[in-house]
């Protein structure tokens, strides 16, 4: 009965250490615009390949 004296805070401590992370991420706009980066990740490979097809020429 003693172990919950101990683990309702810790459980607390880690809630308001996740409430305080998502705080963070939404104040520095982490997710302003979801798809670019996802675009991005598909995109740049091909601007890349283009760029050194256009250098070899």
């Amino acid at each position: 009965m003693s172990i919950i004296y101990v683990l309702i805070p810790i459980a607390i401590l880690f809630v308001i250490i996740a409430i305080g992370v998502f705080f963070w991420a939404v104040r520095s706009e982490q997710f302003s615009d979801l798809n670019k980066q996802a675009h991005s990740i598909l995109f740049e490979d091909d601007k890349e390949q283009h760029k050194k097809s256009n250098d070899g020429n």
